[in-house]
């Protein structure tokens, strides 16, 4: 199923107590995400900690995942990287594995220029010309930032269909992308703009709320989707309390939806105070939590 539009939660990456991937648990997680109120999910973005998933582990999990929501729902594989060639590998075996796009973000470390990064989009895209590519703009953590303009030199590629912008001065329409909100805290203002939805991290949550919010702007309730989100801003901003997806993945643990909160270094588990701000940010929201 291939839709992009809507909530597209940017799924963590179950992991077991001693870091290997937790396939079950990734599924159970998964259909957890569709069954409440997501409309499909990105696997193996920056919150699937796909940095540190080897190619092995990162196209096996999308497989998992295919199998288990493919039939119903929306599911986007990040497979961008700092190195062409191997962003190409990438995102064809995530297109043979029954990806329904790839996201692919600025090449990091490396600093292209314009030139590069058209050329960057432009050699993925011909390798894999039946996939649809979503850019991915995220300078907090790629350095380099790609403005409206250039954004719109990445539209005329054929299959580059969209961008997740998670540059939130710049959100805005671009010709020829669907626009994607990148952070939760702009998914309200594409909405107010008629954009394409967003992919989302609080949605692991309080999918059903942000689900809401989306369905009351289609109707044309914005004061609604309004009303919604502003009962969400303090748990946004707990998730922000350090580096995603840290407190994602110590909120889904402690909401008992996957088995531990594990990450792989150079990513630390939660300090005890880090921990009690997202626990009082889950309660707030009314979300149960074990233990």
């Amino acid at each position: 199923m291939s839709d992009l539009r809507g909530i597209l939660t940017a799924m963590a990456t179950p992991f077991e107590a001693d870091g290997a991937v937790d396939g079950a648990a990734a599924r159970r997680l998964a259909a957890h995400l569709i069954e409440h109120g997501s409309h499909g999910v990105v696997v193996a973005g920056s919150t699937g900690e796909a940095a540190t998933l080897d190619d092995e582990e990162h196209i096996a999990l999308l497989a998992a995942i295919v199998d288990e929501i493919g039939d119903g729902a929306t599911v986007v594989c990040g497979t961008g990287t700092n190195d062409t060639r191997h962003s190409i590998e990438l995102t064809k075996a995530a297109a043979d594995a029954g990806a329904d796009a790839a996201l692919i973000v600025t090449p990091y470390y490396n600093k292209p220029n314009p030139a590069g990064i058209v050329a960057h989009f432009e050699a993925i895209a011909g390798a894999v010309p039946d996939l649809p590519l979503i850019a991915y703009n995220i300078p907090s953590r790629v350095v380099v930032n790609v403005p409206p303009e250039l954004l719109v030199r990445l539209g005329q590629i054929d299959n580059v269909v969209g961008v997740k912008q998670a540059n939130n001065g710049e959100l805005g329409p671009i010709e020829g992308l669907d626009v994607l909100a990148g952070n939760d805290d702009i998914f309200l203002a594409t909405l107010e703009q008629g954009l394409a939805g967003g992919i989302l991290v609080a949605s692991h949550l309080v999918g059903p709320q942000m689900r809401e919010m989306w369905d009351a702007a289609q109707a044309g309730e914005v004061e609604r989707a309004r009303e919604i989100d502003a009962g969400l801003r303090g748990f946004y901003q707990a998730l922000g309390v350090t580096t995603n997806p840290m407190p994602v993945k110590a909120a889904l643990a402690l909401a008992g939806l996957i088995p531990t909160d594990a990450v792989r270094l150079p990513l630390v588990t939660l300090d005890d105070a880090q921990r009690a701000t997202v626990r009082a940010a889950l309660e707030a929201v009314g979300v149960a939590v074990e233990g």
